[in-house]
C-alpha cells in the first residue's frame, strides 16, 4: 500500500513519495552512473547539426547584406582573384589584412561574426597548424631557436622562428583562403551558386555531380535517422551496445544502398521529364548593376595591392 502524508490545513491526502525530498542532481552529472551513448545516435546527432548548419547557411543567403546583393558571377570570380592573391602572398601582414577584410566583409554582409569565425577556425586551420607544427623544429627548420627545448648529440634542439613564421604563413594563408570560400557559400544560394559556376564555362557534368552529391547527402541522412528512429521505437530493454550498433550499420548498409539506387533512377527520369539537360536554372535571371562592378573593380585592385606590396616588403 502507498502510504499517504495528511494535510492538517485542508486535510487531503498526498503520497509520501511526492512530498519526500531528494537528493538533486549534480549539474555536472557526477552523481549516478554514467552510460556511454552509441555510436550510431552520436554519429546521427552530428550529421542532425550539419543538416541544421546547411538550413541556417540558407537563411544567412536570404538576408539584405552587402555580398548577397552581389550577382553570383561576379562573387565566384572575385573569390577566384583573390584566393590566387592569397596563395602568391609571401608576408603573413599581408595575409592579416585580407583576413581582417573578410571579418568586415562578415560583418556588413550580415552574418554573425562570432559564428563566421568559429566556422572558419573549427577544424582546417588546427588541423593544417597540427600538420605543420613539425616543420617548427631546429632539425627540420634551421635558424635562430627561441625557445630552447632539449639537447641531442651536444647540438641544442627547439623552436626556432624561421619554423614559426613559416608555420604561420601557412595557417593564415588557409585561414585566408577558407574564409574566402565560406564568405561565398554563406551568402550565395545553392542553385545560384551552381548557375553562377556554370555561366562560368564550368562544364556541365561537374555541375550535375556537385547538384546531385550535396542533395543526396541530406536525403541519405535523412533515410538513416527515419531508419534508426525506427528501429529504436521497436526495441524493448536496455540500451544497445558498440557490437548491436555495428551489427545495424552492416545490416542498414545494403538496404540503404539500395534505396539510393532507386531513388536516383527514379529523379533522374522526372528531371529528365521536366526538360532537365544539366543547367542549373534560376528564377531571376543574372544582371550585372553598378555594385557588381564597383565589387569586381574593387577585388581587382585589392589583390594588386596586396600582392604588389607584398612584393615590395620582400626586397
Amino acid at each position: 500500500m502507498t502510504s499517504v502524508v495528511e494535510d492538517g490545513d485542508r486535510g487531503v491526502a498526498a503520497p509520501r513519495w511526492l512530498v519526500q525530498a531528494e537528493v538533486g542532481l549534480c549539474p555536472c552529472g557526477c552523481i549516478g552512473r554514467r552510460t556511454k551513448g552509441s555510436f550510431v545516435e552520436k554519429t546521427l546527432n552530428g550529421a542532425s547539426n550539419i543538416m541544421r548548419q546547411a538550413m541556417f547557411g540558407d537563411d544567412i543567403a536570404r538576408r539584405h547584406g552587402l555580398l548577397q546583393r552581389v550577382d553570383a558571377r561576379i562573387k565566384i570570380a572575385a573569390t577566384v582573384l583573390l584566393l590566387l592573391a592569397a596563395a602568391l602572398v609571401h608576408h603573413i601582414p599581408a595575409l592579416l589584412v585580407m583576413y581582417g577584410i573578410t571579418l568586415v566583409l562578415a560583418a556588413v554582409s550580415a552574418l554573425p561574426v562570432g559564428f563566421f569565425v568559429k566556422r572558419v577556425w573549427l577544424f582546417i586551420p588546427i588541423f593544417t597548424g597540427i600538420v605543420v607544427l613539425p616543420a617548427t623544429f631546429s632539425f627540420i627548420t634551421p635558424g635562430t631557436i627561441v625557445l630552447p627545448l632539449w639537447h641531442w648529440s651536444g647540438h641544442q634542439v627547439g623552436i626556432t622562428a624561421q619554423g614559426l613564421g613559416s608555420a604561420g604563413l601557412i595557417v593564415m594563408r588557409v585561414a585566408t583562403s577558407v574564409s574566402l570560400v565560406v564568405l561565398l557559400t554563406l551568402t550565395t544560394p545553392w542553385v545560384k551558386l551552381l548557375a553562377g559556376l556554370r555561366a562560368l564555362f564550368v562544364p556541365r557534368i561537374f555541375i550535375l555531380i556537385i547538384g546531385m552529391a550535396y542533395r543526396y547527402v541530406f536525403l541519405l541522412l535523412n533515410s538513416v535517422t527515419d531508419m534508426y528512429t525506427a528501429r529504436k521505437a521497436r526495441s524493448v530493454g536496455k540500451g544497445e551496445n558498440a557490437k548491436e550498433g555495428q551489427r545495424f550499420v552492416a545490416a542498414t548498409a545494403g538496404a540503404l544502398f539500395g534505396k539510393a539506387h532507386a531513388l536516383s533512377e527514379e529523379v533522374h527520369m522526372a528531371m529528365l521529364s521536366r526538360g532537365y539537360q544539366g543547367d542549373a536554372k534560376t528564377l531571376e535571371g543574372f544582371r550585372v548593376r553598378a555594385v557588381d562592378l564597383a565589387v569586381a573593380l574593387i577585388s581587382l585592385m585589392l589583390a594588386v595591392l596586396l600582392v604588389g606590396g607584398d612584393r615590395l616588403v620582400g626586397r
